[in-house]
């Protein structure tokens, strides 16, 4: 079809009027794309797609690319180290709280202060200090918290009752809940009455056994193993207790998952990550109910689980698209979407406190304010320095399972335990 002449002078008005613009502006209205990376795909998938989509929404000049996301915070770690030598990194990336640190060593991501104090919309956004913390290695901000979670434990309230529990006055220490969960078991009518996920990533759970015990997993210079003290000790004979009065059984965590939203299982140790999910599954099926992890000694404390926003790429426009991102997955908006979506709790303190966002959430689902509840005892997820960061995790889940299997006594396995952690640990100079 042939053209007018008006309409190759519109067009050619149309191309001369681009040339002409100012080059900032031809900038502004160019796209720019960014591409994300995260993990745990069974609680972010639906969630981080809505993200996307929203954000997309509201900055039309930034196009959000998510990779394939990977099973876990292990699996985005060492997809991201390889990432890091074939120079295939993504833009922004979430990684578990325990995780920044070895990142950080090989430095990878980009030190988000600057960007935090150079933009007056941060005093908006409602970021706690104490929070923000998490997202804080060696004096940078390597991210900012996304989903932050603590260990709970979640009880078939049904089953609580016929064991002679008060599903109302949950029980606060290991010995009580080991005698509840001993009461609900019942090979008869296929019920197990509790199951300790130890096998949760970064050793997670045998930290809040140490933490809550009032433990610590090396000394100040981070040269010596100190789990296996005292704190440590008792940790690690609760987990055998739970399997040996509490008849906890040697499962995965996806049986473990079936036959608690079945209403098979009595009470289960999880994070607050999980609640949405539980909460979908179980339906009408029996009353859910939630109760703090129990602290063990008067220093006690729980790690703080969850991930945060990091930022790798050093291109300065996608960088200040990648923030323009993070702002907005991490602010009030997101945070209230990554809430309703899962059971973890923001970094930011704007949404419990406004109605159109979350107030209301918290007041009709009173489970969810479990965890925010436990923020008196949190601290970081600890992460082991060095090179062998992956190993010693590795190393720890294989003697937990030693314990949990009754391959060993928990004494015996905990030494053992400590002389290969020790052995992995990075020699100090002089």
């Amino acid at each position: 079809m042939k053209r007018s002449r008006r309409q190759f002078l519109a067009n050619a008005a149309a191309v001369a009027g681009t040339v002409a613009m100012p080059s900032f502006l031809r900038a502004q209205s160019a796209v720019t794309e960014i591409s994300v990376a995260y993990s745990i795909p069974v609680l972010f998938k639906d969630l981080m797609e809505s993200l996307a989509k929203e954000f997309q929404a509201k900055n039309p000049s930034v196009k959000v690319t998510l990779r394939a996301p990977e099973n876990g915070y292990e699996e985005i770690m060492q997809r991201n180290l390889r990432d890091a030598v074939t120079n295939s990194l993504p833009d922004v990336a979430f990684h578990g709280l325990n995780r920044q640190r070895t990142l950080d060593e090989r430095g990878i991501p980009v030190d988000l202060a600057p960007l935090l104090a150079a933009d007056p919309e941060t005093k908006d956004l409602g970021f706690s200090p104490t929070l923000l913390s998490l997202g804080q290695v060696g004096g940078k901000q390597t991210g900012i918290g996304f989903a932050l979670s603590t260990p709970i434990l979640y009880y078939n309230a049904d089953l609580v009752k016929a064991a002679g529990g008060d599903p109302d006055k949950l029980p606060t220490s290991w010995d009580e809940v080991i005698k509840l969960a001993a009461a609900m078991h019942d090979p008869a009518k296929n019920i197990t009455g509790i199951f300790y996920d130890w096998t949760i990533t970064g050793n997670w759970g045998w930290q809040a056994l140490v933490r809550s015990h009032g433990g610590a997993f090396l000394d100040d210079s981070e040269a010596k193993v100190r789990f296996t003290e005292a704190a440590g000790r008792e940790g690690v004979r609760v987990l055998r207790s739970l399997v040996d009065v509490g008849k906890m059984p040697d499962i995965k965590p996806e049986v473990m998952f079936q036959d608690m939203f079945a209403g098979r299982m009595g009470i289960s140790m999880q994070s607050t990550a999980q609640l949405g999910r539980y909460n979908r599954e179980i339906g009408g099926r029996f009353r859910l109910a939630c109760g703090r992890y129990p602290l063990s000694a008067p220093n006690a404390r729980l790690p703080a689980g969850g991930n945060v926003a990091m930022m790798f790429t050093k291109d300065s426009a996608k960088q200040k698209a990648a923030w323009e991102f993070i702002k907005f997955a991490t602010g009030p908006v997101g945070a209230t979407m990554m809430v309703n979506a899962t059971g973890y709790m923001p970094a930011t303190s704007i949404p419990a406190q406004r109605e159109d966002l979350l107030a209301k959430f918290y007041r009709d689902n009173p489970n969810h304010m479990i965890s925010i509840r436990q923020q008196d005892a949190i601290t970081g997820w600890y992460a082991f320095p060095g090179q062998n960061a992956l190993r010693i995790t590795d190393t720890i889940n294989d003697h937990l399972q030693t314990v949990v299997a009754k391959r060993g006594d928990a004494d015996p396995t905990l030494d053992e335990m400590g002389k290969a952690v020790q052995a992995l640990l990075p020699r100090k100079q002089g």
